[in-house]
Parts: C-alpha cells; sequence; structure tokens
C-alpha cells in the first residue's frame, strides 16, 4: 500500500524548525513525522538551505522539490519530441485495432532513445487527461432516453436442437435519475428494435421528449454530425409517441456517457449473476433479466439513501408525456402506382384496394400492417382501409368510383351488401352461399347475376326449400347457381342429411325384414 503524502504545511514545518536550529528528533515529535521521513525531506532540501536554489514561491514549486509528483516538469529533447508523437497518436489510438502497444512500438522505431511502455503508457494518460477534459453534464427530468445495443450478448438453448442461439441486449437509460431498462432480443431489425422501444417506454410507463440513440442501420440510415437521416422505423415512432429522435456525432461515446456506463453496470449487475444459468427461451432469460434489474433499480446509490427507482418516481416520472392507448406496431412501407381500375395491389396477400379514381397512374406510398391499409399522395392520405382476416381479394370503396361507375352501379340496383341482405332475409345459409359465390373471383361485380339469379329461385321454390339447399351445398368452397338449382330440381333438398348438425349421433337405419343378422353367418 502506497505511503501517504505529507501535508504540504508540515512540510513547510519541518524546514522553519530546521532553520531554527531544531534538531531531527524533536522536529519529529513536533510534526508527528518519523525520523527517517523528516532525514528524507530534509535532504531534499539541502540546495534550498546552502543557498543553491532560491525558495519556492508557491506549494506546486516546492512539491517539485520534495515529491516526484506528475507535476514535476520534465524538460529536453526527449519529451518533446514524445509531447509531439502524442498530438498524433491521440487521433490514431481511435482507430479499428490501435492499441497503445502498436503506438509505442511505432514511437519507439523512430527514436533513438525511446521511453520505456510502462513510462510512455503512464506519460500517456497524463496527456489524453490534460488535452481532453470532461463535460459535465446537467441534465433535465424527463428530458430524453439514451439507449444503445451492449457489445456483449446473453444467449440460451434450444431444447429440441442443443443449439446455443445468441441475442441482442438492448439498454436504455434516463440521465437525469439513472434509472436503468435491459431486454434481449433475436437482433437488431426493425421488429426487434421497434419491440425495444415499446417495452422500455411502457417500463417507465412515460415518454420522454427526445430518444437518443447511437448510428445503427436500424435507426439512422445516413450518420451526419450535424443531419443525421432516421429510417421510417424511428419517423413513425416518433410520429405514433408524439416524440423526436436524435443520434450522437460519429464516434463521439461521450454524448451518450451515461448509457455507456451503463452498460458496464448491467454486465457487473445482470450478465454476471446469469454466467452460471442456462436458459431454454428467450422469455425466461428475459424474466431473470428483469427480476435482476428491478433489484438494481432499486439499489440505493453509494452514500445516499435514495436508490434509481426513487428519484424516478419523484422528480422524473410526472413530467413525462402519456403513453398512447396501443403500442406502437411496425408498419410495412412499398411505392405502387395505381392501375387503371383505380385499385392498388398490396405486396403481401395480392388484394386489391381502392383509392379516389382521380390517381390513376399516379405512384403512391403504401404504409400498411395486419390492420390497416393508408395510401399517400404526395404525404397526403387518400384512401384508408381496414383490414381482416376474411375480407375479399378486390375491396372497393362506392366513394371512390366515378360518377359514371357508380351510376351504373345504381341503376343495376345491386351491391355486395345488398345482396348479402336479400339473401340474408331468406335464411343465413342461403346468406353463406351468396357470401361465397360473389366472392369466388376477383371482382365481385361479376357474380353480381349470378347471385341474384339464385336468391330469385325463391320465387319458383319458396323460401324453406332454398335455405334447404344452401344448408345441403354448405360445405362447398365455390358453390354455383347450377347446383343450387339441381338440388332443387331433383329434390334433394328434401332428402335428410347423413349427419345432422343438431343431432348428437347420426340416424340408425331401421330394422326390417330382409336384413341379415349374425346367426346367417355362423
Amino acid at each position: 500500500m502506497a505511503q501517504k503524502a505529507v501535508d504540504m504545511n508540515q512540510i513547510k514545518q519541518v524546514w522553519q524548525l530546521r532553520q531554527d536550529g531544531v534538531a531531527i528528533k524533536e522536529i519529529a515529535r513536533r510534526t508527528g513525522i518519523s525520523r527517517k521521513t523528516v532525514k528524507k525531506y530534509l535532504r531534499k532540501m539541502e540546495p534550498i538551505d546552502a543557498g543553491e536554489d532560491p525558495y519556492p514561491d508557491s506549494d506546486k514549486e516546492l512539491a517539485s522539490v520534495v515529491y516526484n509528483s506528475d507535476y514535476t516538469l520534465i524538460r529536453g529533447k526527449r519529451f518533446e519530441a514524445l509531447l509531439a508523437h502524442f498530438k498524433q497518436a491521440q487521433h490514431e489510438l481511435h482507430k479499428t485495432g490501435v492499441t497503445k502497444q502498436l503506438l509505442w512500438i511505432e514511437y519507439c522505431q523512430g527514436h533513438e532513445n525511446p521511453y520505456g511502455y510502462t513510462q510512455y503508457c503512464l506519460l500517456f494518460r497524463k496527456f489524453l487527461k490534460d488535452s481532453d477534459p470532461a463535460f459535465h453534464w446537467e441534465y433535465i427530468p424527463g428530458e430524453f432516453i439514451q439507449g444503445d445495443f451492449a457489445g456483449k450478448k446473453l444467449n440460451y438453448v434450444d431444447r429440441q436442437t442443443g443449439e446455443v442461439i445468441a441475442c441482442d441486449v438492448f439498454i436504455g437509460v434516463l440521465p437525469f435519475s439513472g434509472l436503468i431498462f435491459c431486454i434481449a432480443v433475436p437482433s437488431q431489425k426493425t421488429a426487434d428494435f421497434a419491440h425495444c422501444i415499446n417495452e422500455h417506454l411502457k417500463y417507465i410507463g412515460g415518454v420522454t421528449k427526445t430518444i437518443l440513440c447511437d448510428n445503427f442501420k436500424t435507426a439512422v440510415k445516413r450518420a451526419d454530425k450535424y443531419e443525421p437521416a432516421f429510417t421510417d422505423l424511428c419517423n413513425q415512432l416518433a410520429e405514433h409517441y408524439n416524440t423526436t429522435f436524435s443520434a450522437t456525432r460519429p464516434a463521439e461515446p461521450r454524448d451518450k456517457a451515461m448509457v455507456e456506463k451503463s452498460v458496464n453496470i448491467v454486465y457487473t449487475h445482470i450478465y454476471a449473476h446469469l454466467r452460471n444459468q442456462v436458459f431454454h427461451s428467450i422469455e425466461s432469460l428475459n424474466h431473470h433479466i428483469r427480476q435482476h434489474l428491478d433489484a438494481l433499480n432499486r439499489k440505493p446509490y453509494k452514500n445516499s439513501s435514495e436508490s434509481r427507482l426513487d428519484i424516478f418516481m419523484r422528480q422524473e416520472q410526472p413530467v413525462l408525456k402519456a403513453l398512447p392507448s396501443q403500442p406502437y406496431q411496425v408498419k410495412k412501407g412499398k411505392q405502387v402506382t395505381v392501375q387503371t381500375n383505380y385499385a392498388i395491389q398490396l405486396p403481401d396477400n395480392k388484394h386489391y384496394y381502392t383509392v379516389p379514381y382521380q390517381y390513376v397512374g399516379c405512384k403512391v406510398w403504401l404504409s400498411y400492417d395486419s390492420r390497416t391499409l393508408e395510401v399517400f399522395h404526395q404525404n397526403e392520405r387518400i384512401a384508408f382501409h381496414v383490414r381482416s382476416s376474411n375480407e375479399p381479394k378486390f375491396n372497393r370503396i362506392h366513394e371512390h368510383m366515378p360518377a359514371n361507375h357508380q351510376h351504373m352501379v345504381e341503376l343495376r340496383g345491386w351491391t355486395v351488401e345488398q345482396l348479402l341482405t336479400k339473401a340474408g332475409w331468406v335464411g343465413e345459409y342461403t346468406r353463406q352461399a351468396a357470401d361465397r359465390l360473389l366472392h369466388g373471383s376477383i371482382y365481385p361485380e361479376q357474380n353480381f347475376k349470378t347471385c341474384h339469379a339464385m336468391i330469385r329461385l325463391q320465387d319458383s321454390y319458396g323460401k324453406d326449400r332454398l335455405e334447404a339447399a344452401c344448408r345441403r351445398a354448405a360445405n362447398v368452397p365455390r358453390p354455383t347457381l347450377k347446383m343450387i338449382r339441381n338440388i332443387l330440381e331433383a329434390g334433394l333438398d328434401k332428402q335428410p342429411l347423413l349427419f345432422d348438425e343438431e343431432q348428437d349421433e347420426p340416424e340408425q337405419l331401421p330394422d326390417h325384414e330382409n336384413i341379415r343378422g349374425p346367426e346367417n353367418y355362423k
């Protein structure tokens, strides 16, 4: 253990007592310094006693005499050459693969009397400390989140294959309170990054004014010191949560110093606790991460009675903006051209959706997910469709048609909704048959006449028989008018079904004298 440095006032007292002729033993008793140490200091101050050097004007100059400290000025061509090397090396140190040892080897090759590696590193650290001081930030509650992916990954083992699957770990922090968030995801792709933001905002129960992230490709498509270009995902997240995204300057980790520090904290308080555990799913891994994360946020700061969570709940949580009612869902985007039938085709399911006919031939932008489809032209929304699992292949909105098309449909007196309503007046099975018949092709209008002719069969056979015929064809995916008419003409609608869904058991054949029994087979 290094000896504690003697206070400068005591050193002055030692020198003054010696000047007054006090013996070394008495000096040690009065000052409380050992005789050996007193002798050492007096020996170093002999040039001052002899008048060879003037008495130092400041404590710093006196320290350079009695201490061999870092403040001692080192002069000479050798040291000046080292400083010149340091000015160039500090820029090289940030490049990939460059280490202090490599820089020292290059320094030795270009100088006749180089410093040793240990002294080189010591002086280099002091040079960097003096030339690149750190700035202390004063953070504002609820101002922004700092987020980044950890360099080291966690993993789980697939129970069936035994494969070790690596997971990226997203870490976010609220700089004011220091509240940390951590979650493992399969990758850094779009859907996983959106999931990280959703879960982080859900964890803190609100939204900050800004989300600060690193320049990874999922968030930033063009890094720039002054004007970075964000991906569509970040723009959609910002709009959904009523916040903004910001990116750090390239190769400037100090712009997000809090999350860089939080990564090391997570390594110590979460990674270390999980190092000997084996998980068989990412859900199990995240469950254990959350347990250690909550314990970390509840742990009081050193020399303080408050924890990260205490400060967050008291000062930061009340100023956060409210969360929207639903979390963000990833939307896909694609540019397409409106076809001559004033419809666009969705890439994922090849279904058609109409837009106002005035945009035929125009290039439009599609923004869609599993529930909705939005169509934009020059940043203005021109169409909106609600999607469902049982939607037809061609989805038309009446208002999108030109006047002559609307008039033509009105003259015919038929729409999909009207025909289904008419079929429903006959019965539920007739309505189901009409729905399958209408949507048996891309354009429902092509089947209007066929569907109407099927409904008109009630005029010849009555509603009950038509409903019974449609019930017999209930299991046919694509019924036809001819099929329903043949059932009625053959009277099959009057025959009992082989299995009636309203009965628990199929009907048994009646006893008959011509039916052979087991005694005939002896």
